[in-house]
């Protein structure tokens, strides 16, 4: 089987800018309990002190959650100049210190070995170099961190990803818009396990756990030495 390289993805993946930005930032919001909840849970994984990375934050509502939860060094890199300037004034809002960044996944500002856990929701679907974001992942994490990236699964039925968004409560137009976004967009860029695997095995992570889901998939990564 062949492998998938990062000149593979035909998608060459732009960042969310101005008003398409703000109004994701809006639909988003009304999900605020599974940032809640996520933050949480990562806050069970890692210890007080952490170096935390977000690799494309959005509008920054996990980071800011996490950051409420702990003494964690955490910073957000994202492609679009808008999310940062959102996700730094949601952060100045809440009273939080998060270090949000303009950048790109595929060739990040960071130091090796700057972080010791690393989370990626929803958005790897949408890298244009998603082999080289893997390798930018493992090359900022430090020896033993851990990586989470959570994201759509393309062989998702459309039933599932229809109950998944009526679920969001979005109200009856944004219902509609989120649900043909998924149809005509998001499931074609995004990634089955197989693939998922046949990535990984052409990068340094040497533990790999993953999750499925209905309509999603959790990917564990560890760095190896």
């Amino acid at each position: 089987m062949a492998a998938i390289s990062s000149s593979a993805k035909a998608y060459k993946g732009l960042g969310m800018e101005g008003p398409v930005a703000k109004w994701y930032a809006s639909v988003t919001r009304k999900s605020l309990d599974e940032f809640k909840t996520l933050a949480r849970r990562v806050a069970e994984e890692i210890p007080a002190g952490s170096r935390v990375l977000e690799v494309a934050p959005g509008p920054g509502y996990f980071a800011i959650e996490l950051a409420k939860l702990g003494e964690y060094r955490i910073a957000g890199l994202d492609i679009s100049e808008t999310f940062v300037k959102i996700a730094r004034t949601n952060a100045a809002n809440a009273k939080v210190d998060v270090d949000f960044r303009h950048g790109n996944a595929s060739g990040m500002s960071f130091n090796r070995e700057s972080f010791d856990f690393l989370l990626c929701r929803a958005a790897f679907k949408n890298f244009a170099e998603p082999l080289q974001a893997l390798r930018e992942m493992n090359r900022v994490l430090r020896t033993g961190g851990r990586a989470l990236i959570i994201d759509l699964r393309r062989d998702a039925s459309k039933e599932s990803i229809s109950q998944a968004v009526d679920d969001m409560d979005l109200g009856a137009v944004n219902a509609i818009i989120t649900k043909l976004t998924f149809r005509f967009m998001l499931l074609k860029r995004a990634y089955t396990k197989d693939e998922i695997e046949r990535l990984l095995a052409q990068t340094n992570f040497k533990q790999i756990e993953i999750r499925e889901s209905l309509t999603g998939l959790e990917i564990w990564l560890r760095k190896g030495a």
